[in-house]
């Protein structure tokens, strides 16, 4: 989402970092260019105004330019300023604001947002988050009765996440509706009820009357405003709409995988004065993370985003799975079924893309990525080539001569040579794993790391000191997939000549 402004900020500091000393109109002329970055992309004139201002009264200060590192400081005040811009008042470290459960049960969690915002799955996706995140029983409740089949949407929505729904009673009016799913909620002993209101296609005097009705009956602890970051410089004007209107105490970005330019997200906070509590990240059920302040700077600023990959690799990298993975590596035994579910891991959290985008200095990857038009397929391949393989040459894959290799390549839609570099980097992986146990394994390897990744998953400490599961190329040496970029998990490696 972030990358046209994260392109255009790296090519500004570039030039700042490259030179040795700073004057006060080389920084007011990187200002300005930084400034013409995010009006394009979409950031509210007033709050890019207001971002320049402080960023440049700190900057030209005398401890800045006169410092060893004038340019690496003038990128620090910009992320500091870009985590002040983002966060509430309450989020002074730029660590993100959670849901308030502090009411007498069932909390109430009120959605509102215009129609086609992705209100009705967000509401899915945070029942599906509060149950196993927070381990509170939930329920949801649709109150669209506007829309054709949204209560019924609502209802198979829930049976795929596993979150209660209030049984649909046809003809029922929203506000008779809200007063039913509260007495339903606290029969039943119910932690939170999420009430998903309808939506319009634009603001207007029915929708806000019909909010502020089911708002009195419900009294919701939250009103969590859903909105749609593909429509830009109008999200905004969206919520500066519903703000004035109903009692807000947060805002939920949408679409926060897609190519929108990233300005509501950068105005959102301080053009509505409300924090923006979650962003969903796509269309599985599961794709709703914490939004961090911090972390969008740091992803900005190309810093990486580690805190959400362990997060991400903690709900997706099966416990058992990574269990066995540790068990192996401890013996020094790694075979290609172990390959094939890091591959598997990797796919689950989002692919290579997503992974080079979260860890730092991975930018140039990233960029190398594209320009080499290499995307998961990759990983689809590799995939394919150890499912063409026998179980036995999976367990033990010294028996692939080149009549098995032509066998699995045909079998894969591949060719023998991706086969060889599939095998010659499961090899030096191999490798690397006997290294490992020779130096004491995994507890000895954590130790080094100051304790490795502490209270993370079994398999989670691994070569890459406390980076997911141990996973290929993280830690270890060069993945030997010639050509790829190098350091990417499982593909690294120099280009080989």
């Amino acid at each position: 989402m972030f990358d046209n402004l994260s392109d255009r900020l790296g090519g500004v500091f570039d030039k700042l970092k490259g030179r040795g000393a700073l004057k006060e109109q080389d920084v007011r002329d990187a200002m300005r260019e930084v400034r013409v970055a995010l009006l394009e992309a979409d950031v509210a004139l007033p709050v890019a105004r207001r971002f320049i201002d402080a960023v440049t009264e700190k900057a030209i200060g005398q401890d800045v330019l006169k410092s060893v590192t004038p340019g690496q400081q003038v990128i620090k005040i910009v992320h500091d300023e870009l985590i002040s811009m983002l966060s509430g008042e309450d989020d002074e470290v730029g660590v993100g604001e959670e849901l308030n459960f502090n009411a007498t049960p069932p909390v109430v969690i009120m959605m509102v947002g215009l129609q086609g915002s992705g209100k009705t799955t967000t509401t899915a996706k945070l029942g599906k988050l509060i149950r196993e995140r927070h381990g509170k029983k939930a329920m949801m409740a649709s109150l669209d009765v506007n829309r054709p089949a949204a209560q019924e949407q609502l209802k198979v929505l829930g049976e795929q996440v596993d979150v209660a729904t209030l049984p649909i009673v046809e003809g029922q009016q929203p506000v008779d509706i809200a007063r039913r799913a509260m007495e339903s909620a606290k029969l039943q002993n119910f932690d939170v009820l999420l009430l998903d209101t309808a939506g319009r296609l634009h603001v207007d005097e029915a929708l806000m009357a019909e909010m502020k009705a089911v708002s009195q009956v419900s009294a919701p602890t939250e009103v969590l405003l859903v909105v749609d970051s593909l429509t830009g410089q109008d999200a905004v004007n969206v919520a500066q709409s519903f703000s004035g209107e109903v009692p807000l105490t947060g805002v939920v970005l949408t679409r926060m995988d897609g190519d929108a330019r990233g300005g509501a997200a950068l105005s959102m906070r301080a053009v509505t004065g409300k924090p923006i509590k979650f962003a969903g990240t796509g269309e599985k059920l599961d794709a709703i993370e914490t939004f961090r302040p911090a972390s969008v700077a740091d992803r900005i600023l190309g810093m990486g985003d580690v805190v959400s990959l362990v997060e991400k690799a903690a709900a997706t990298i099966k416990e058992e799975e990574a269990a066995k993975l540790a068990e192996n590596f401890e013996k020094g035994k790694f075979d290609l079924n172990d390959l094939r579910m890091q591959l598997k891991q990797m796919q689950n959290m989002g692919g290579l893309g997503m992974l080079a985008g979260m860890m730092p200095g991975m930018k140039k990857a990233k960029q190398a990525m594209a320009a080499s038009n290499m995307d998961d397929k990759v990983l689809v391949h590799m995939d394919a080539i150890i499912g063409s393989m026998t179980a036995k040459e999976r367990s033990n894959p010294n028996l692939m001569n080149a009549k098995r290799k032509k066998r699995v390549a045909a079998g894969s839609g591949t060719d023998v040579q991706t086969v060889n570099k599939l095998l010659k980097m499961h090899q030096e992986m191999g490798r690397a794993m006997k290294q490992l146990k020779k130096m004491g394994g995994l507890k000895s390897l954590a130790a080094m790391f100051g304790g490795g990744g502490g209270g993370m998953p079994p398999g989670m400490g691994g070569p890459g000191g406390g980076m997911p599961g141990g996973m290929p190329g993280l830690g270890g040496p060069a993945g030997g997939m010639g050509g790829l970029p190098p350091g990417l998990p499982g593909l690294g490696g120099p280009k080989k000549k």
